[in-house]
């Protein structure tokens, strides 16, 4: 990713057809970036799902928290 003024671009990318939906990336991310889906994968499972991608800071405690390992975060 490039950068707009000096800030450097974030993405995060969560697997929702490997998320369990346990929502322990919701509870510590520190910005409100993640956010439980209101629609089901094809394991019939509630999944999270990145709502503000451009508040995103690239922490990293969602990536840390998940049990599951089903976020990347790309800078």
């Amino acid at each position: 990713m490039g950068s707009i003024s000096g800030l450097t671009m974030v993405m995060i990318k969560i697997d929702a057809l490997r998320c369990k939906g346990c929502g322990l990336c919701v509870g510590v991310c520190p910005n409100q970036v993640i956010k439980m889906s209101d629609k089901t994968n094809s394991k019939g499972l509630k999944f999270a799902q990145v709502t503000e991608q451009d508040k995103c800071t690239a922490c990293g405690m969602c990536f840390l928290m998940c049990p599951d390992v089903v976020i990347e975060i790309e800078k």
